[in-house]
């Protein structure tokens, strides 16, 4: 096939094995969310939140510093080995998990297994040399799906570690869910060795200062924070989400994963959209309105669950006397008597209460026997105020938000030609 012709059959079959590598490569990428709250939430390893910290964030900054130098390897080697390699470095990796018990065995293979993804690196440039100008755009929106791949990760590795250990009555057969995607991606590295081809840029060869060079071009930087802002965010978030649930709302692991799978799976499929509207409106617009709802509705996520106790309005006497009796509803100042608000028997609100719900009572400082002075504080007062920050709302919100990162970073890819076709 010469440089300007294209087989498209072949270019869509290319195309198929790509994404495909790509979303088993995402969903390795982003084990740890559900794996790592697994392994603390049960106490099979004592980690607390610093370690689970570490373990979430690891494999997400091996994926994102090397794709860089992965990126480079492609255009000099072609996608398809290099596309090979990782995933069979991920599996070996993945796979030796199962056999780590401790905090560092493990930080170090999630360290390994974190290249898958720099897959997106490979792919992008594999999947662009096998189609024109004209059909690139359509192709890297259908590539960029794979995405989708945290989804399948959040869905149903929940269950899937609930049926390997019984529910939790065996857990140490936790190591399955590891050898299980250990042999999903060698599978895929076998089908992608069978069924792709391997090819190069049709570009003359360039060094590795050529290589590096936009580098030197702030617009690439900037066009780098914006795809920060809505892949980063999205791929911390993916992580991040199934602890929160579990952590905050009590929520089990297959639920915290639902959510987390609602958050990720439209944020994947949306990009076609999102290419549809930067056409339309151009990328500029698009990505202004992106950033603006992101302040918006993380500005609506910032309020956590809290419940807040403050100073309420007191009880004073009236006028000097002698207290004659206290209890929680009364206190008697010689012949006056000063009702007070009892405290709920229930001082929590409803688990389904939108907003803040504030509840108030008084308490005696005063005992009988005691001489007061007028004006002097017979009952303090106490105010509560409690806010469920309600987790179908909270939900709704993060699904939102993955919508318009998604569309986001369609926004981004369409940006980028603008100044570098």
């Amino acid at each position: 096939m010469n440089t300007t012709t294209f087989d498209l059959s072949k270019s869509h079959r290319i195309l198929f094995f790509n994404t495909l590598a790509f979303t088993i490569c995402f969903a390795v990428w982003t084990l740890n969310g559900v794996l790592a709250t697994y392994l603390a939430d049960k106490g099979v390893f004592q980690w607390g939140a610093v370690e689970l910290g570490w373990l979430l964030g690891i494999p997400i900054l091996t994926g994102s510093i090397f794709r860089l130098p992965i990126g480079i390897m492609t255009d000099k080697f072609g996608g398809k080995w290099v596309f090979v390699s990782i995933l069979i470095f991920c599996a070996i990796s993945v796979y030796l998990l199962s056999f780590a018990n401790s905090f560092f065995s493990f930080a170090i293979l999630s360290l390994c297994f974190g290249m898958a993804g720099t897959g997106f690196a490979v792919g992008i440039a594999y999947t662009s040399v096998w189609y024109p100008k004209e059909w690139q755009g359509r192709a890297l929106g259908i590539f960029g799906m794979g995405n989708a791949g945290a989804a399948l990760t959040t869905l149903f590795a929940p269950t899937l570690l609930n049926q390997f250990t019984n529910n939790g009555k065996n857990l140490e057969n936790w190591v399955m869910l590891p050898k299980l995607y250990a042999y999903v991606m060698l599978g895929m590295a076998v089908l992608f060795i069978l069924f792709t081809e391997n090819k190069k840029p049709s570009t003359p060869p360039r060094t590795i200062a050529q290589m590096v060079k936009p580098l030197s071009n702030v617009r690439v930087w900037r066009f780098g924070l914006y795809y920060f802002l809505v892949f980063g965010c999205f791929v911390a978030f993916a992580q991040w989400l199934v602890p929160y649930f579990v952590n905050v709302y009590g929520a089990s692991l297959v639920v915290a994963g639902l959510f987390a799978s609602a958050f990720s799976f439209p944020s994947g499929v949306i990009r076609a959209l999102g290419g549809w509207m930067s056409d339309k409106w151009g990328a500029r617009k698009v990505m202004k309105g992106v950033f603006e709802w992101s302040i918006v509705i993380t500005a609506l996520l910032i309020f956590p669950k809290m419940l807040i106790t403050t100073p309420g309005k007191g009880v004073m006497a009236a006028k000097a006397g002698k207290v004659s009796y206290v209890s929680d509803s009364v206190i008697k100042v010689d012949d006056k008597t000063y009702p007070l608000i009892l405290k709920p028997k229930d001082t929590k609100s409803g688990e389904f209460d939108i907003l803040p719900t504030k509840i108030m009572w008084q308490e005696p400082v005063v005992k009988v026997g005691d001489e007061v002075k007028k004006k002097q504080l017979l009952a303090k007062g106490i105010s509560q105020i409690n806010f469920e920050a309600n987790m179908w709302i909270y939900g709704f919100l993060v699904i939102v938000i993955g919508i318009v990162w998604g569309i986001g970073k369609a926004a981004v890819y369409k940006y980028i030609p603008d100044y570098f076709p």
